[in-house]
């Protein structure tokens, strides 16, 4: 995959996954950040258990991408929403 589908999935899939997450949003460029990231991670914890990581821009890459998504998210406003709390 280029790096503009990269940008293109991690921004679709940051979006979504922000708005699951916080219902608002953590901002364009964020979302983007933790959208790549979380494709990544997607690939890399499918890869784990046997299955395809992210393979181009289609639907499998893209539920991938998501559930990766979804985790970098989670963790990280578990990390910065805890810190703020105290």
């Amino acid at each position: 995959m280029g790096i503009i589908s990269w940008l293109i999935l991690g921004l679709v899939v940051g979006f979504i996954a922000s708005k699951i997450v916080n219902k608002t949003g953590s901002g364009l460029v964020m979302d983007i950040v933790l959208g790549v990231i979380g494709a990544f991670v997607g690939g890399w914890l499918f890869s784990f258990f046997g299955h395809t990581g992210v393979t181009g821009l289609n639907l499998y890459s893209f539920v991938v991408a998501l559930i990766g998504a979804l985790v970098v998210m989670l963790g990280y406003h578990f990390i910065f929403r805890r810190g703020q709390s105290t």
